[in-house]
């Protein structure tokens, strides 16, 4: 089986993918975000670094779905399939520019066209992960990477809304596979008990599957 994982930054989504690996002992495919060069100008200037944060977070991206589909067996911490809505946002927020958004969407239809020619062609599940907003910013906080945080640039908070309201309509609208959803304000994982919930609330949508 291959699960991709889904949902807002801070909202314990690359937690969450870790608990499922562990608990079905496969390898969790994690985002590459600490290692990103370009992430932290493009905070600092979104308008200048947009585009190129997306066409690197594509590239990783498409190569970690290759890598996940033609295993067969693993967790991957959001992916491909979600690329899109940051682009799109990006676009919206004038960060992008259309001719740029036209050459990222041919780009993709490339790339996704590519993946159907492999074996396994899309995830076996999406398992998306979602909380109220207050707990996502509180997350943000905790975590404490500075080019996040909104006490350094209020502007953050508008992004991180549009984003946070953005995710439930790509839920909604999402049909590359099965899916399901976890409220994690309710199964807070820092609770044991809550990730055995979890995790056995998968194993169930799991077995549906099968």
């Amino acid at each position: 089986m291959v699960i991709i994982t889904a949902g807002m930054i801070g909202v314990g989504k690359t937690t969450l993918t870790g608990k499922i690996a562990e608990h079905l002992n496969t390898q969790a495919f994690f985002e590459p975000v600490g290692e990103n060069p370009v992430l932290p100008l493009y905070y600092k200037n979104p308008k200048q670094y947009g585009f190129l944060l997306q066409i690197y977070f594509l590239n990783k991206r498409f190569s970690m779905i290759k890598k996940a589909l033609a295993d067969d067996n693993n967790v991957l911490d959001r992916s491909i399939y979600e690329d899109a809505l940051f682009t799109k946002e990006n676009n919206r927020a004038g960060n992008i520019s259309d001719t740029e958004l036209k050459v990222y969407l041919q780009l993709l239809d490339n790339m996704m066209a590519d993946l159907k020619q492999l074996p396994k062609k899309a995830p076996d599940l999406m398992v998306y992960s979602e909380t109220t907003f207050d707990t996502i910013l509180y997350r943000i906080k905790k975590r404490g990477r500075d080019y996040e945080q909104i006490d350094n640039k209020p502007e953050l908070k508008d992004y991180y809304y549009k984003m946070w309201s953005a995710y439930k309509q790509w839920y909604e609208e999402y049909d590359a596979s099965p899916k399901m959803k976890i409220d994690l304000d309710r199964y807070n994982l820092e609770d044991e008990q809550n990730v055995a919930t979890v995790l056995a609330m998968i194993d169930d949508r799991l077995k549906e599957l099968r």
